[in-house]
């Protein structure tokens, strides 16, 4: 109690000390080199769950870290890069029966009898859909009246913007699925 009751008024805590007064402590600058970087919340958890969590390797950046995660196996959802499309199989064309993919989800069969009859003659055209609800899969098949036109439609619809989406035109891969001739 002798110490409250000196003569000096009190100061709020961290006084001068904040203004940049002497004393004991380090300096700012030579404590803020020696400190790791403030980690983000993603950064602790992937310190914590990789298998090398110590804290030499928790102050790292991220793009170190994540080359380091990479080559034990562990991914983690901030390193991934973003997911790169599927480039598909390119089929060649041997019949008049085509694949159309990356169709957009609201071109129905007219649609696609429009586009490839300014190609040649269609025979028929078949949006793949979901039975429970009738919903495109995004991809159809269409029947050319030879293989000459087929093979003319794939060089020029093929990568063509069709209401929104860039088609792919290849030949189907099945041939399951012959016509009634």
């Amino acid at each position: 109690m002798a110490s409250q009751s000196t003569g000096r008024p009190r100061r709020s805590r961290g006084g001068s000390r904040r203004r940049g007064g002497g004393g004991d402590r380090p300096n700012r600058q030579s404590s803020a080199a020696k400190a790791p970087a403030k980690q983000s919340f993603w950064q602790k958890i992937t310190a914590f769950f990789s298998p090398d969590a110590s804290p030499a390797t928790a102050s790292r950046t991220s793009d170190s870290s994540s080359n380091d995660s990479r080559r034990n196996g562990a991914t983690t959802k901030s390193a991934e890069p973003s997911r790169s499309s599927r480039k598909p199989e390119s089929i060649a064309v041997t019949t008049p029966r085509l694949y159309v993919g990356n169709l957009s989800f609201d071109a129905t069969e007219s649609d696609l009898f429009e586009l490839f009859n300014g190609v040649g003659a269609v025979q028929n055209a078949e949006v793949v859909t979901y039975k429970h609800n009738q919903r495109s899969k995004g991809f159809a098949f269409v029947q050319m009246q030879t293989v000459e036109e087929a093979q003319r439609a794939v060089t020029e619809l093929h990568d063509k913007d069709f209401l929104g989406r860039k088609l792919v035109v290849s030949g189907a891969k099945s041939t399951d699925h012959q016509s009634n001739d």
